[in-house]
């Protein structure tokens, strides 16, 4: 098995392949990883690994607050993320690669990254000013008819656009750009499905192209037919709207 190490970047997002990950790095930690990446010559890529959490925080807290406002915050490189920090992340994740990386005056940095590869968290080391980890590159199978199924869900994600722009009366994308590679399309898709994060994971974490394919044929057919038949907008509208503690 080659493994490679890698700084590590926990998100409570899903990262795919080819799709672009845009960072405001203002925590120690991750300012620390960035000014590491910037003693990588030009000419070679920056890369980091990031993972989905499973179980903490992405941001640790910096100040005590609920429901405990005596609690000392935590500090380091695994802060939020408890005593064993590989137990609060998924298992597989994705590579990143930073075009650019800009740091401001206030020594925070503006980042521009692109997924590239998909890899597997082997061990995670918090001995260092920010996370490291061990990986192991996974290669993308195509799996049997993923050309077939690429088309299917092309079809699928063009009416889910269609009926997805009339629940929120406003144009989406035609689709007419989308490329036609049956890897490409997977994850392209995966990461325009309006999903919970956990089926996002799944998505990423597919033996293959065509298993991947194949569920999210079920998913747009479903979350179509959902979004067909309720008068309502998608529930990530009510991410948008002002909300109380109470």
């Amino acid at each position: 098995m080659t493994t490679v190490r890698l700084p590590l970047f926990p998100l409570n997002s899903v990262l795919f392949p080819g799709l672009v990950l845009p960072l405001n790095i203002f925590e120690e930690r991750y300012r620390a990883m960035m000014r590491e990446l910037l003693k990588t010559p030009e000419d070679e890529p920056r890369r980091f690994a990031v993972v989905t959490i499973r179980d903490g925080h992405e941001v640790a807290p910096s100040a005590p607050g609920m429901p405990d406002p005596t609690a000392v915050p935590e500090r380091g490189p695994a802060a939020g993320f408890g005593a064993d920090p590989a137990k609060a992340f998924h298992g597989i994740g994705c590579i990143a690669d930073a075009a650019t990386v800009r740091e401001r005056a206030d020594g925070t940095f503006e980042v521009l990254a692109t997924g590239t590869t998909r890899v597997r968290l082997v061990s995670v080391d918090a001995s260092g000013p920010f996370l490291t980890a061990e990986l192991e590159e996974l290669p993308e199978e195509p799996g049997d008819e993923a050309g077939a199924l690429a088309e299917g869900v092309l079809r699928a994600f063009k009416q889910y656009q269609k009926r997805l722009a009339g629940a929120r009366e406003r144009s989406l994308t035609t689709g007419a750009d989308l490329p036609d590679e049956p890897s490409v399309v997977s994850y392209l898709v995966a990461a325009a499905i309006m999903l919970d994060t956990p089926s996002k994971q799944r998505l990423l974490q597919a033996p293959d192209t065509a298993s991947r394919l194949r569920e999210e044929l079920k998913l747009l057919r479903s979350e179509t037919a959902i979004i067909r038949n309720l008068p309502s907008l998608p529930a990530s509208e009510l991410t948008r709207t002002p909300t109380s503690l109470n």
